[in-house]
């Protein structure tokens, strides 16, 4: 059994090889499980590259922050409608890495066999200066994103 298999989902991957396998794969989704509050205050990965947008479903749910009960089923659902087959890979993203690793976890669980975490997140760890988003995930790699 590979260490990703004992850890419950596919594994972790790098920003930029996760932009990469959705921009190779149409059926491959980015999955945005931070909240409401991050995506309209923080910004998002752009896909327009991709022609798909991320898919958003609150891990935990804002202000509370409580475990969002119907996370698996609302994303099952928004993958239906996008046409997304089971097996298709599911990349999860949240600000550093850890609510997005539980994601993907609860959706391996759910018989998604394909689901990886995007290491670093959306803004990574902070730095010596407490600021995110220039150590490590989506945006230190400079990859495409929008702030609303």
């Amino acid at each position: 059994m590979s260490h990703a298999q004992e850890a419950g989902y596919a594994g972790d991957i790098i920003p930029e090889d996760s932009l990469q396998a959705l921009m190779q794969d149409p059926a491959a989704q980015l999955v945005d499980v931070r909240t409401t509050a991050e995506w309209a205050y923080i910004g998002a990965p752009d896909l327009k590259a991709t022609g798909r947008e991320p898919i958003r479903v609150e891990w935990q749910v804002f202000p509370g922050m409580a475990v969002n009960p119907d996370f698996v089923s609302t994303l099952v659902a928004r993958l239906a409608e996008r046409g997304a087959p089971k097996d298709a890979p599911l990349y999860f993203l949240c600000r550093s890495g850890v609510r997005s690793k539980a994601a993907a976890i609860a959706m391996t669980a759910a018989g998604h066999s394909r689901c990886y975490n995007v290491s670093g997140g959306f803004e990574g760890p902070h730095d010596e200066e407490g600021h995110r988003g220039t150590k490590a995930g989506w945006k230190a790699a400079g990859l495409p994103w929008v702030q609303p």
